[in-house]
């Protein structure tokens, strides 16, 4: 978030607006001064979001309308090239260091795990749409999860800002270019423009707030009203009159609200909706207060000489105090830092950021070669990019070469589950683990094409969660159908391995967090969605008629017994009635820590005894039916009923409780032997 080096409008035509907008308003330098202290104190100490980001956005806004409205009303060109080249002029070379010194302490402190996280944040980072990035990992039942929060979170906001300082300017050169003939109605047109922009987004924020707040909050869309809130202030501005003493009331009231906001209501579950109302109408009562500098009111502090100096680096502190906090938590391995470590994170941040203002942003914001000179301006940003891209494309190719050289290498090294029935000599092979720990996300099953033809699902839940091997399509083929969450995915792991040599394909209905149960809770969505899905998926499992159902029919816990899905054998009754086999999977173990990266990152043993069956509960039992074909990878999985991270020389798991897609493919010849004991689709290879 610039912070610094936002200037505020200078030089109005009129008389009316001459005090509010050509005038240094020291108290709104102090305003932003005590959103950042209350920002980091916030974060550092309590653990809560404040609610000064979004002063910033407002304030942002206002000074940003205000500059533009002052160059309007004095017939000056609104250069809109030049204003975006110099505002991000400002932003872009700090940012761009904050990253690059990110990138160098993940490097060498943070955990391999975390590296694909890092390296996907810092280019969303550095382009602006950081907030996009972590809004849909919010939403994203597939997105690692982490112990950590993300040494780039902070850059949402100045993502969102970034954007604005793109949109904002349009808006205004629209309204000038159409109005540019009756200058009068200039201002009474942003004027309704902004305060449409203000409703229609405090709505859709309200809205979406309350559908899906993880998202919302992070969301552009959301944020608008914010911006517009600032716009509003600032073209209002000229023409409010508030008595001195009244004035002083507002100001302290502002003040307050701002200081005690995060304590009072929960920022960070609750916003942005209505509830972000209350730091954007505090920032406005001090702004509308602080016009005339009443007596008594907060002015005088706030441009007391200690939130002078903070104002100074605040972009700077805001920047690098995220980072620091984070990087002490991966070394530490601690989440709260008390006082006396709070202080020093503080004091660290402090330093880096007088240097980052001093040494960085700074020189280039007043270098006046840089105003004159347009080709050296767009120097600057290119130079800023490189920076960041060079190192970080350098660092990805180079772990992406280590990984498909480990992959091209030597299979023999890597038995997998075949190391159990028939184990190797692996103490003289010095081979690093599989899954690298950057490639965890390619370890997720996916069967390679969304569904086509006749097999496109009709029923509407069931859109986006359907795919398909290479011929599944195509007439007289035979097929097995795979449904339910993502256990059902990862599981799918051998089969899909086994049918590359038969003469059967696959169709898969995933979604994840809805298990292929009746009346099962999901984690990760709502629950009548997840009915409807379940419900579309046995109806399109009817249709199709595939030769056999791959379900997974057990619910493993990392500390309770295990237990049958609920309502599974309904479901199987209505399946076997129709003549459709059933291949009963039993579910893979859970545990309650990430198992790679114990496995990977830790020195102490990882192994875990078996959680066995609810007492009366077994997989046989439930197979004696006809036509059900009982799978349990277990013996592979927990040898000597001792779960294991790695077997064979590769990771059993993905994180606590997913296969990964490499152990799984080395169950393939045990699942092919299962499923001949049972009868299910006879070998048709040529």
């Amino acid at each position: 978030m610039k912070l610094s080096s936002l200037s505020p409008p200078r030089g109005p035509a009129s008389a009316s607006a001459s005090t509010s907008l050509s005038a240094r308003r020291t108290d709104i330098d102090g305003l932003r001064a005590l959103a950042i202290l209350l920002v980091v104190v916030y974060h550092v100490w309590l653990g809560r979001v404040s609610g000064g980001v979004d002063v910033f956005l407002m304030v942002s806004a206002f000074f940003l309308t205000g500059s533009f409205v002052g160059r309007m009303q004095e017939a000056r060109p609104l250069q809109l090239g030049s204003f975006w080249l110099r505002r991000f002029r400002r932003l872009l070379p700090a940012a761009a260091i904050t990253i690059v010194g990110i990138l160098g302490v993940a490097l060498v402190a943070y955990p391999q795990t975390e590296w694909p996280r890092v390296w996907r944040e810092a280019w969303s980072s550095l382009f602006y749409v950081e907030n996009w990035t972590l809004a849909f990992a919010e939403v994203d039942y597939y997105a690692r999860a982490s112990q950590i929060p993300s040494p780039f979170q902070h850059f949402w906001s100045l993502s969102v800002q970034g954007q604005v300082f793109v949109l904002w300017p349009v808006i205004i050169g629209a309204v000038w270019f159409v109005l540019r003939r009756r200058r009068h109605l200039i201002v009474p047109a942003l004027f309704a423009t902004f305060g449409a922009v203000f409703l229609v987004s405090l709505a859709f924020s309200i809205l979406e707030t309350a559908r899906s707040q993880d998202f919302a909050y992070f969301d552009t869309r959301t944020r608008l009203w914010e911006f517009a809130a600032g716009s509003l202030v600032a073209l209002a501005l000229p023409y409010l009159r508030v008595p001195a003493r009244g004035a002083a009331v507002l100001g302290w009231t502002g003040v307050l609200g701002i200081v005690f906001c995060g304590l009072v209501i929960d920022v960070q579950g609750g916003f942005p909706g209505y509830l972000a109302l209350w730091p954007v109408v505090c920032a406005g009562l001090v702004i509308v207060a602080g016009r005339e500098r009443p007596p008594g009111g907060p002015a005088a502090f706030l441009a007391s000489r200690p939130l002078r100096y903070v104002s100074r680096d605040a972009y700077a502190l805001y920047l690098v105090h995220w980072p620091v906090l984070v990087t002490w938590m991966v070394l530490s391995d601690r989440s709260d830092p008390g006082v006396l470590a709070g202080l020093g994170i503080v004091g660290v941040s402090f330093v880096l950021a007088r240097l980052l203002s001093g040494l960085v942003e700074r020189p280039i914001r007043e270098a006046t070669a840089l105003d004159r000179s347009r080709r050296l301006g767009v120097g600057v940003l290119a130079i800023a990019v490189l920076v960041v891209a060079v190192p970080l494309g350098a660092w990805q190719l180079t772990i992406a070469q280590r990984t498909n050289a480990v992959v091209a290498g030597e299979s023999r090294g890597y038995p997998g589950a075949a190391q159990i029935d028939s184990p190797i000599d692996l103490s003289g092979v010095e081979l690093p683990l599989i899954p690298d720990p950057t490639a965890l996300d390619a370890e997720w099953v996916y069967l390679g094409q969304e569904c086509s033809g006749d097999l496109v699902p009709v029923e509407a839940p069931l859109d986006g969660t359907c795919t398909q091997t290479a011929r599944a399509a195509e007439p007289d083929t035979r097929r097995v159908l795979v449904m339910g969450d993502s256990h059902a995915q990862q599981l799918m792991a051998p089969l899909r391995a086994s049918a590359e040599g038969e003469s059967w394909e696959l169709i898969a209905l995933l979604r994840g967090g809805c298990s292929l149960a009746i009346g099962a809770l999901s984690p990760s969505t709502s629950d009548a969605a997840c009915d409807e899905w379940r419900a579309a998926a046995l109806d399109y499992a009817l249709r199709l008629q595939p030769d056999a159902v791959y379900l997974v029919v057990t619910r493993a816990s990392p500390t309770s017994p295990e237990v049958l899905v609920e309502g599974i054998e309904d479901i199987a009754s209505v399946l076997l009635d129709n003549g459709i086999q059933i291949i009963a999977v039993r579910d893979n173990p859970r545990f309650d820590f990430d198992m790679y990266a114990c496995v990977v990152d830790s020195n102490a043993s990882c192994d875990v005894a078996e959680v066995g069956f609810d007492e009366g509960v077994a997989l046989h039992t439930f197979a004696e039916r006809e036509g059900i074909t009982a799978v349990d990878f277990r013996p592979w999985m927990c040898p000597d009923s001792i779960c294991s991270g790695a077997i064979g020389n590769i990771a059993v798991y993905i994180d606590d409780n997913h296969l990964s897609d490499a152990y799984g493919r080395t169950l393939a010849p045990m699942l092919q032997s299962m499923m001949a004991a049972g009868g299910v689709l006879p070998s048709g290879r040529d």
